[in-house]
């Protein structure tokens, strides 16, 4: 299917260990409005956080009324001030909080849903609309430009006491852990000797990462271990307020860019060195990931501009007009503008009767598995390997509608989903046209003709973006469903319907649906098969080769009739040495450490069941192939030990040219990337599957030497 690359033999073996796992899910809504001079316009949160089990039961998918909602378009987040840059163009600053409120995640008929979402807390303009929302509105950056954010918790009441957080927090993970205080902060907690222990119900810890930002400054990275709690009156006596490398960075903040951090937040500057393209942002908390994540909290971070923006006319190599407009910076709200650019962020969630967001809070959710847990196991209690939601939301609602003309349009997609992965489907739409452009860094060496190429479709992997022109011209007047084919499973290659099972076309078999009406004027954009896109910037050959591996840790456990169960206890990173893997948790040692400037050419071995997307944060890079491992003759379609590669080399799809920063490593494959390490300091790579990074599927690595006085590594 999408990846013809992946063999689909090798494919349909390595996923045959997943048993049924069922569907579920949370969402978003109602915009939280506050004017620039800090009137309220809605209604804000109440002081209770709401469970992450409900109290009504849960929602079943299919009564919810689909396509009753206009698809919401975010907004420009408005600018705070400006800042003076040495040697360079003033840059923008911004406040912004992330909050509790409620939404109007369903479609007004049903209740509202209470969730987290980003919004600017300060404006320069009396006319700037402050809101928050999820996902809030967008930033837009110039290449080249740096942008500086100060990132503030203000999960707090009106009486500034801290929110416990919506769902349910396994503390039994290597994870923040404020309640260990400064000696047992981002660690694994021991609970040897004691009972399992029930959820935490503390503040919640939180520092923003944005996603795709190249030659960040591990300072503004939003590195695991920098967490902070908000500034909260009630935070109890020996509690961590800050995670272990909050304070050294704090520091290198103040040096390198004069901005003193403040309790409860973070200050943080991004460079913009990348190419124009389309990146957003989320929390990164040490394994809190995929629960503050789910809450609500996203944004785009949309970079335009400078040499990697012009796009030629073939035809005459004059500039190309690509669809738009884009929102703008002065662009009121609501806007009586058509936008012909606009960023889609679909993500899956499940809710209760009550609107609440619905998320597990038992193991035995995801394979009946209630023994033996931590610390008599090696099962967390509530941790779930991989969640998929029962329903899908594109820009905060589920299942919207989007009037287009007939004429082309720019759709900027991102998978924002926990464990799904998406394959856009746009065969309901009769004859549209779909071309990709670009991918998460920029634009594509030429534009692809996905109609020709994928029969009109595009594997989206979590944290991926596509960057794709929809030409609407000869589509009929009328509406048309986008639908996914993707699995309502994890994800293992092959061809939908041949290898694993479509979503749920009644319900996450669809997305968006497109109301298509006459076009009003002349379309003036450049057809994109006379789309010629920027050059690419080759690097060089790479002086050091890394062997790294995707593992996965079963253990043996008991579902509540006392019958053996085996299952994943730990999604995990590694090495690999003479062929032979070996794991690595989030507490050893370092062993990813590239000099300055360095070019490295990665090995990523898939030696689990599964495809996992891998992002590795400061740089971006280039797919440079993939290659099958041979597989043992047991028939359990298990990898062999040593690696042994089997058949040729398989060139990276048409639609992972140019630079990524998220690929997608196929089940019993080698995948080689080749990127350049810049950038000196602290970062991490890991799986965007948020259950795994949250459970040890995440390592640091280091650009350069050790800095004077950070934090030692503590086993």
């Amino acid at each position: 299917m999408q990846n013809s690359s992946t063999d689909h033999t090798v494919g349909s073996a390595l996923i045959g260990r997943r048993t049924t796992l069922r569907a579920a899910g949370a969402g978003f809504g109602l915009w939280f409005i506050t004017s620039a001079n800090g009137r309220s316009m809605a209604v804000e949160a109440p002081a209770s956080a709401s469970s992450s089990m409900g109290s009504s039961g849960r929602l079943a998918p299919h009564s919810i009324p689909k396509y009753l909602t206009p698809m919401l378009i975010p907004p420009v987040m408005p600018k705070a001030g400006r800042f003076k840059v040495r040697r360079g163009q003033d840059g923008g600053s911004y406040e912004i909080s992330m909050r509790q409120f409620r939404q109007q995640v369903l479609p007004g008929s049903l209740p509202a849903t209470t969730i987290w979402g980003y919004g600017a807390v300060k404006a320069r303009w009396r006319r700037d609309l402050l809101i928050h929302h999820a996902p809030c509105p967008t930033i837009e950056a110039q290449a080249n430009v740096p942008v500086r954010v100060k990132w503030i918790n203000d999960l707090v009441d009106r009486r500034r006491n801290y929110l416990p957080h919506l769902l349910t927090v396994d503390p039994t993970l290597h994870w923040a852990n404020p309640a260990g205080g400064a000696a047992g902060r981002d660690r694994r907690p021991d609970y040897t000797g004691k009972p399992t222990p029930g959820p935490y119900t503390g503040p919640v810890p939180t520092v923003p990462h944005v996603h795709g930002a190249v030659g960040v400054g591990d300072e503004s990275d939003g590195y695991t271990e920098a967490w902070y709690l908000p500034n909260a009156r009630n935070i109890p006596r020996g509690y961590a307020t800050v995670g272990t490398w909050y304070d050294f960075l704090a520091k290198k903040a103040r040096r390198g860019f004069g901005e003193r951090w403040r309790r409860g937040s973070a200050t943080c500057q991004y460079p913009n060195l990348d190419r124009a393209s389309t990146n957003w942002f989320h929390d990164h908390t040490l394994g809190l990931t995929r629960l503050n994540v789910y809450a609500g909290p996203v944004g785009f971070f949309i970079i335009r501009g400078g040499p990697h923006d012009v796009v030629l006319d073939a035809r005459n190599n004059s500039r190309a007009v690509l669809p738009g407009p884009a929102p703008g910076e002065n662009d009121k709200f609501p806007t009586t503008k058509v936008y012909r650019e606009i960023p889609i962020a679909i993500q899956d969630r499940s809710f209760n009767a009550d609107g609440s967001l619905f998320y597990p809070d038992t193991r035995a959710y995801f394979d009946e598995v209630v023994a033996p847990l931590i610390p008599e196991g090696e099962f967390s209690p509530m941790w779930n390997p991989e969640f998929f939601g029962d329903t899908l939301i594109a820009n905060g609602n589920t299942w919207p509608f989007q009037a287009v003309e007939q004429c082309r349009y720019r759709f900027r997609f991102l998978n924002g989903c926990q464990s799904r992965f998406l394959i856009l489907d746009f065969n309901d739409i009769p004859n549209v046209k779909l071309w990709a452009i670009g991918n998460e860094g920029g634009f594509l060496s030429e534009p692809v003709n996905l109609t020709e190429a994928n029969d009109n479709r595009l594997l989206l992997a979590l944290a991926e973006r596509a960057d794709l022109i929809v030409d609407f011209t000869d589509v009929p007047i009328g509406h048309h469903v986008l639908r996914n084919v993707g699995p309502d499973e994890p994800f293992g290659g092959g061809e939908p319907d041949d290898d694993f099972d479509s979503a749920n076309s009644d319900t996450t078999g669809q997305v968006l649906q497109f109301r298509v009406v006459p076009r009003t004027g002349a379309d003036p954009t450049t057809p994109p098969e006379f789309l010629r896109l920027p050059a690419l910037d080759p690097l060089p050959p790479p002086t050091v080769t890394r062997q790294l591996a995707l593992l996965e840790h079963m253990a043996d456990g008991r579902d509540a009739d006392g019958d053996e169960v085996e299952g994943p206890a730990e999604a995990l990173l590694g090495i690999v040495t003479e062929g032979v893997w070996a794991k690595r948790m989030w507490h050893d040692e370092i062993t990813e450490n590239p000099d300055v400037g360095a070019v490295e050419l990665w090995e990523i071995y898939n030696t689990t069941e599964d495809a996992h997307p891998m992002h590795i944060h400061v740089v971006a890079f280039e797919v440079v192939n993939r290659q099958r491992l041979a597989l043992d003759d047991d028939g359990e379609g298990e990898v062999k030990s040593p690696i042994e590669l089997d058949g040729p080399v398989m060139a990276p799809e048409p639609w992972e040219t140019g630079v990524k920063d998220t690929v997608v490593a196929y089940p019993g494959q080698v995948t080689r990337l080749r990127m350049q390490f810049d950038t000196a300091g602290q970062y991490v790579w890991h799986c965007h599957i948020v259950e795994h990074e949250d459970n040890e599927m995440m390592r640091p690595f280091r650009v350069g030497p050790t800095q004077a006085g950070q934090p030692m590594r503590r086993h």
